[in-house]
């Protein structure tokens, strides 16, 4: 049956560079990252070939992208590690937004069940982050403060900058979830201490993505074992994933803009029929800034 498909907050179709790019570590070049000999290195090369293009997309450095298996092992690496590391200094709580993905918002109520102090901050009827009561949610023992770049289900734009100013004000780790953001806005990895990034939301494969973590800035690992990642995050590389996440977001990043133009102009299409065609039809954030 034909259809049209309109879920890509969800998933994206899989692009042909992140396919093409990928296909050979699927097949003779199946080395392992770690490895000293020559298949090894070579896989080594390309992880850290992705690991640059990575960084160049959100203006990070390399040694800062450490790579997960999606955004939701990023989400709880981030704000689990940075909760943990931040109690050893005296800081017990953690801070996030209503309207925060589960990946986020179920590793904090997690961390609440094993004694710190959790709070959840609400948004105005648009859906936007009101960094007063951000402010007021956060003291001085707070460890960690996340809000995500964009919401996944109604796509308005939160005010990052201003929440990161809040956050390490206050001496906070400021976390943000640009999974969503990442595709049609474009992230500036300096916004904040942490950021998680996944390749599937923009044209690569599922099972791989990243959490930037900003020069300087101590986190606990989840995974103990091989010491990948600078003891980050051990595992064995999923190289044939990382090739073609780096694959994809260069290819992506080439077209964000004239994509987001033209995905944007028919969403207000849609918009404008749906609301001129049916009664009692509400668009949820339609004074704010939202995605395409």
């Amino acid at each position: 049956m034909d259809h049209v498909y309109l879920d890509h907050a969800a998933t994206t179709p899989l692009s042909e560079a992140a396919r093409a790019a990928m296909e050979p570590f699927l097949g003779d070049r199946f080395g392992n990252a770690s490895s000293v000999h020559a298949p090894g290195r070579e896989a080594r090369k390309a992880v850290d070939e992705a690991r640059e293009q990575i960084a160049a997309a959100v203006g990070a450095r390399p040694d800062e992208v450490v790579f997960t298996s999606g955004g939701t092992e990023a989400d709880n690496l981030a704000i689990k590690g940075a909760a943990w590391h931040g109690r050893e200094q005296g800081r017990d709580g953690v801070v996030v937004t209503a309207i925060e993905h589960h990946a986020v918002l179920d590793p904090a109520h997690w961390l609440g069940r094993q004694g710190f102090r959790v709070a959840e901050t609400g948004v105005d009827a648009d859906g936007v982050v009101r960094t007063d009561r951000l402010e007021a949610a956060i003291d001085a023992k707070t460890a960690v403060v996340s809000v995500m770049s964009a919401n996944n289900e109604v796509g308005t734009v939160q005010p990052i900058a201003e929440c990161a100013r809040v956050a390490r004000g206050a001496g906070a780790v400021f976390h943000t979830d640009a999974v969503q953001g990442l595709p049609w806005l474009g992230v500036d990895a300096a916004a904040a201490d942490l950021m998680t990034l996944s390749a599937h939301k923009l044209g690569g494969p599922k099972g791989v993505g990243a959490l930037v973590v900003r020069r300087g800035v101590k986190i606990q690992p989840l995974l103990h074992g091989g010491g990948q990642e600078r003891e980050v995050r051990s595992g064995t590389y999923n190289v044939a994933g990382i090739v073609g996440f780096g694959a994809a977001v260069t290819h992506w990043m080439e077209h964000r803009a004239a994509w987001s133009r033209s995905v944007g102009a028919l969403r207000n299409r849609l918009q404008e029929h749906m609301t001129g065609a049916l009664d009692r039809v509400r668009v949820q954030g339609e004074a704010a800034e939202r995605l395409p």
